[in-house]
């Protein structure tokens, strides 16, 4: 099991759009094998911060997950239209 930090800065007046690509995104993730769940916090301090946490199975499930052309186009549009940057992901493993 691991269990993946990502951290994600989203251009101020973009969180509604964000939250709804995040919705859609949980949704594909239900049939992704190995995922087991995911959850996104926005910080009480500054309401551009968001950090998703992500259980797997294993490392290779998540690393197929990322490197998959659904998870490259959700990537590209966050890179293009939402972002303030690259994200930050930490992967902790159990």
């Amino acid at each position: 099991m691991i269990t993946v930090g990502m951290n994600y800065r989203v251009i101020q007046g973009k969180q509604d759009d964000f939250e709804r690509k995040f919705r859609a995104v949980l949704h594909a993730l239900e049939s992704a094998d190995g995922h087991v769940r995911s959850s996104m916090y926005r910080s009480i301090d500054d309401d551009c911060a968001y950090l998703i946490i992500s259980e797997w199975a294993e490392q290779e499930r998540f690393t197929e997950f990322i490197r998959s052309p659904a998870f490259k186009e959700v990537t590209d549009w966050g890179k293009a239209e939402i972002l303030t940057g690259r994200p930050h992901h930490t992967v902790y493993k159990q």
